[in-house]
């Protein structure tokens, strides 16, 4: 036991926090449910109008909130009580998976009402991320911040690789789809649930702000941003991969269906292999998550930084010349081990950067490059893949990626030494 305790201790040190371990814990298991429906969802979609141009737009609406709310929410994150406001924005959105769940069933459902469901999804996602990555500050502290990031990034990843294969399975029964939605809104209690028992011991008090100013305190992260050539950087760094790498995933079914093809398809075939895309690129985030979790001290993280970008890249190009499902495995797992790398560290980086009283301003506006851009890539994308096809898509998306990170490495060459 002992043993145990000291290897937990030495190795993921945020979990000796009792606060994160409980809030750990439920996230995680809500996380199957989000990935079992994230899968599930396109899925369901690209059968009901076999449109790679409504899965971008599926994608536009989950993501167009983040454009609108991701820069405000920073502001107005930091006048809230951080966990109450998890715990809202959760409920909501176990209250969309049921409703995603009741239209399946009774066979209503159809792309527009997807799309609503999508948008206010997006809603509550932009807030409670912004919400929830400024409360990991307050249940570790800031010396065991890089670990619990790390972490919180495994349970996401882990429920990335397991919730696919839940949504296999269902899937393939009579409204599977309901079946997958419906689990999802029960996994909610896991994670609404933990909020009620964790305290925030390391929250600063909230300063009175009444006589302050909304438009000068964005003002006042955005200066931050633009005198920090760091954290500028790796803001711009996201916003290219979050316009032209990330909505890419939204076309898994269309990989599945279309550029996978094969004589000897069947419906169930397509749906199993469309879950195993999602799953192998889960196995890849998780290993990468994992790896930044175990080893969160470790040095020379601006170089895995450039790792994780070139791979990234690098894949997507590739998988634009597969023809066949396992080639098409292995690349869908370095892509997610590319995403997760990226991601992770860039995250690390903004959150050690940034003074406390800044946090949810800046991390509101790299959240913003990530996701807020999302949307018009989503629509581009998916125009792109409907008028020249998803394999050229695939290169021209890759090829951009990497030219122009490059660039921006060349621009700052600091960032791939940083040893944060």
């Amino acid at each position: 036991m002992n043993r145990s305790k000291i290897f937990v201790a030495g190795h993921f040190p945020a979990l000796t926090s009792r606060d994160y371990s409980i809030f750990w814990i439920g996230q995680f298991l809500s996380t199957i449910g989000t990935w079992a429906q994230r899968t599930a969802l396109p899925y369901l979609a690209y059968q009901i109008t076999g449109s790679s141009l409504d899965l971008g737009l599926i994608g536009f609406a989950t993501m167009l909130p983040m454009f609108f709310l991701a820069l405000p929410a920073g502001v107005f994150i930091e006048r809230w009580n951080k966990r109450k406001t998890v715990l809202i924005m959760q409920s909501l959105m176990m209250l969309q998976a049921f409703a995603l769940a009741s239209l399946t069933w009774f066979g209503q459902i159809q792309i527009w009402q997807i799309a609503i469901l999508a948008f206010l999804f997006g809603t509550a996602s932009t807030i409670e991320i912004t919400a929830r990555q400024s409360m990991l500050i307050e249940l570790v502290g800031k010396q065991y911040l890089p670990n619990a990031i790390g972490l919180q990034t495994t349970a996401l990843n882990l429920g990335r690789v397991i919730g696919p294969i839940l949504a296999a399975g269902l899937l393939t029964l009579d409204t599977g789809a309901g079946r997958v939605f419906f689990a999802n809104g029960i996994s909610y209690l896991f994670v609404i649930g933990s909020l009620f028992f964790v305290r925030t011991k390391y929250a600063v008090q909230i300063e009175s702000k009444t006589n302050r100013n909304l438009r000068a305190e964005f003002s006042e992260g955005q200066r931050y941003i633009r005198h920090n050539p760091l954290v500028r950087q790796i803001i711009l760094m996201m916003a290219v991969v979050g316009f032209f790498g990330f909505p890419l995933f939204e076309q898994i079914p269309a990989i599945a269906s279309d550029m996978l093809h094969q004589i000897s398809d069947t419906e169930q075939i397509v749906a199993a292999r469309n879950s195993i895309l999602f799953t192998m690129q889960g196995i890849g985030a998780l290993i990468a998550a994992f790896s930044i979790a175990y080893n969160s001290s470790y040095k020379k993280k601006g170089a895995w930084l450039t790792i994780g970008q070139s791979t990234f890249g690098l894949a997507l190009i590739s998988l634009s010349f597969v023809q066949t499902p396992f080639p098409a495995y292995i690349l869908l797992a370095l892509i997610g081990w590319g995403t997760i790398t990226q991601i992770a560290i860039m995250n690390v980086f903004i959150q050690m950067q940034v003074p406390n009283e800044l946090r949810g301003r800046v991390f509101s506006t790299y959240l913003w490059a990530i996701q807020g851009v999302a949307p018009f890539g989503s629509l581009l994308i998916g125009w792109w893949a409907q008028i020249w096809g998803l394999p050229l898509t695939l290169l021209i998306c890759g090829t951009i990626i990497l030219v122009i990170l490059a660039g921006l490495h060349y621009a700052t060459p600091g960032i791939r030494k940083s040893h944060i």
